[in-house]
């Protein structure tokens, strides 16, 4: 029993299809692992024990009569707390928040249910989801499971503690300059940005709307397509028999690879060098329409952010955490002309990116340039804070900013992720793509 605690959600569903694990036997195992781990409270803000109970049972019920709804129903999964959830707080990560509690499911977690997901509950997350670090002093902030004094990464920071530490099977989480991919990276486990618009947001409480994308966080890419489809409503891709040999990838030098510290840049080689040898095509270009998309970042997702935030925040300003106070206000630095040019400019990098890397099938990058910081630094180096939460960022939204889809694998190097990055709507090429280059990183 204790192996359906690090098994992947495709292998569990599997099981289940076989007879060899009954969903709510499977449940128990993961409520009884929340309950009794000394961590708990740090990565579940909710526990929904009742509802997770019952669905499981019911999908115990249906795989008895071979109804089984998906290859995942019975599968037990937790959400990152800004997805609606009837019945139950779902509060961001913030004081301002507190006490807010709808009365129906985000559509993606509707979509869930429908396929027989089940939801153990709500986890912990960076506040607004404004902060690729996961410190929440608001809250509560999940540790890295590498490293227990250092952050976990954000926004979604208990979504991928809570896979990695065996208290859930799949996570949902968000992704607006990088909040899947940094805690997947920096957990070791797979993170999924899907294009923009392709899952739903309602019911999902905003950030930056224009950049707000609903992802996975797994232990397999297979588990990333099969819960991406099911959030959809659609079909996962066939992964079966997918090579490397022949594709052609590129490494942007533009931003990508600058200020790389020493764990990331060797695991970023050591992964190119692997795909080199299974047969990849692998060149090395710049792509000056990244630096052109990055000057306008601070603008764009500030502006949208405070915009979105500024009467909630400004009526009990005092009981949000200072630094992510601070940086919902630089959004009071732009005027709506500056917005306008900054969209204008962006639109132009978008067309320019994708003309430079329109041969090759994928970009590859390291997902972060840094490990996970310590937390003790962060709470009092106000300077380093901000650093290391724009270094860490820095690579992921680049992705965000271009209208891009992407996906982090682990290296095998702690707390280092290798970023595969798809044009728009090529989402099923690059799961494919990423599941050949997972069985060698692996």
């Amino acid at each position: 029993m204790q192996d359906w605690l690090t098994m992947t959600a495709a292998d569990l569903g599997r099981g289940i299809a076989a007879g060899e694990i009954d969903p709510l036997a499977l449940c128990n195992a993961y409520l009884d692992a929340i309950e009794a781990h000394p961590l708990r409270d740090r990565i579940y803000a909710r526990v929904t024990a009742d509802r997770a109970r019952a669905e499981a049972a019911a999908a115990s019920a249906r795989a008895q009569a071979r109804q089984r709804l998906s290859l995942l129903d019975g599968v037990p999964v937790s959400w990152k707390d800004l997805f609606d959830t009837a019945g139950v707080g779902t509060e961001a990560g913030s004081k301002l928040l507190e006490g807010r509690v709808p009365d129906r499911d985000a559509l993606v977690l509707q979509n869930a249910t429908a396929m027989g997901l089940v939801c153990l509950g709500k986890v912990h997350m960076s506040e607004l989801a404004f902060s690729g670090l996961g410190y929440n002093p608001s809250t509560a902030t999940p540790p890295c499971v590498n490293d227990p004094d250092a952050v976990s990464g954000g926004s979604s920071s208990g979504s991928a503690v809570s896979v990695a530490r065996g208290l859930a099977a799949a996570s949902i989480g968000s992704d607006t300059g990088g909040s899947v991919r940094i805690p997947a990276a920096w957990n070791d486990i797979v993170g999924f940005k899907p294009t923009h618009g392709r899952l739903s947001l309602e019911g999902v409480v905003p950030l930056a709307l224009k950049f707000d994308a609903v992802g996975p966080l797994c232990r397999s890419v297979e588990d990333a397509a099969l819960v991406t489809a099911i959030l959809g409503g659609g079909k996962a891709p066939d992964l079966s028999g997918a090579t490397l040999k022949d594709r052609r990838f590129a490494i942007v030098t533009t931003a990508f690879l600058d200020d790389l510290r020493d764990a990331p840049k060797a695991a970023f080689e050591h992964s190119v060098a692997a795909l080199t040898d299974a047969g990849a095509q692998i060149d090395r270009i710049e792509v000056p329409a990244v630096t052109d998309a990055l000057d306008v970042s601070g603008c764009l997702l500030t502006s949208e952010a405070y915009g979105l935030w500024r009467d909630v925040i400004e009526a009990h300003p005092s009981k949000m955490y200072s630094e992510i106070l601070a940086r919902f206000r630089l959004g009071q630095e732009h005027s709506g002309p500056d917005y306008v040019a900054a969209w204008a400019k962006l639109e132009a990098a978008r067309v320019a990116y994708d003309r430079a890397t329109a041969g090759y099938d994928a970009v590859l990058a390291p997902t972060a340039p840094i490990l996970p910081p310590k937390l003790e630094r962060l709470k009092s180096d106000h300077d380093y804070y901000i650093n290391e939460n724009l270094l860490t960022l820095r690579n992921t939204r680049i992705a965000n900013l271009l209208g891009l889809c992407a996906l982090t694998l682990p290296t095998g190097t702690p707390s280092c992720g290798l970023m595969m990055i798809g044009a728009p709507d090529q989402d099923s090429a690059l799961l494919r793509l990423g599941a050949a280059a997972e069985k060698l990183l692996r």
